[in-house]
């Protein structure tokens, strides 16, 4: 199987991380969205990574797809929980992360546009939803019992929440840690990542300043 990315994509750093946890070799292609010879509109008429191609030729997008096909590959670890109650909080959680990066990344985008054409309404609205949503996943993180206890984010396990939410921040750290202190405003949540980054598969996968 091959995955189609971009280094930066919090999204495919999912992908990467969900398959490297469930011991699934993927082949990785990095590629450039506005080079004119990008194979992604081949695979996802949306044009957006990340895609996976499958042997046959057939291919899964979005990442919240690809995640849960490689969850049902094997029975390892699954980062999917099998109980429905707990499936349900683990893609909630997975929805709130990639909704923070729908946002960021939106607000990234519009800031590399010239100052006069910067739409400054919608960067505040976006950063808006950034920062409630970080609040939100920092709060509801907070009500573990365990603090300090290598908690997870959901029923004390890893799952398919931690990942999300690393992937998100991450990619908050990356885009807007000039304007955001993790640390400082969202301890929960740092207190998360600095337990996250020791895994060997979220250090494989590091965005690139």
């Amino acid at each position: 199987m091959k995955l189609l990315y971009t280094i930066n994509s919090p999204y495919a750093r999912k992908v990467r991380i969900v398959a490297a946890e469930k011991h699934i070799e993927l082949t990785l292609e990095e590629v450039v969205l506005a080079a004119p010879d990008c194979p992604v509109k081949q695979y996802n008429p949306l044009g957006k990574v990340p895609v996976l191609v499958l042997p046959d030729g057939d291919s899964l997008y979005d990442s919240r797809v690809i995640v849960e096909y490689l969850d049902n590959r094997t029975p390892l670890a699954h980062l999917i929980p099998q109980d429905h109650g707990a499936k349900i909080k683990v893609r909630r959680w997975e929805a709130l992360a990639d909704g923070v990066c729908d946002a960021a990344v939106t607000t990234m985008l519009e800031q590399r546009k010239s100052a006069e054409k910067q739409d400054t309404v919608n960067i505040e609205r976006q950063m808006d939803k950034v920062r409630r949503g970080l609040q939100a996943l920092n709060d509801e993180f907070g009500k573990s019992k365990n603090i300090g206890k290598n908690n997870w984010c959901v029923n004390g396990t890893f799952s398919l929440a931690d990942i999300a939410v690393g992937c998100m921040l991450g990619y908050i750290n990356l885009r807007f840690g000039a304007v955001i202190n993790l640390a400082g405003e969202y301890s929960n949540l740092e207190r998360l990542n600095v337990v996250l980054l020791k895994r060997q598969s979220f250090k494989d996968s590091l965005p690139v300043a």
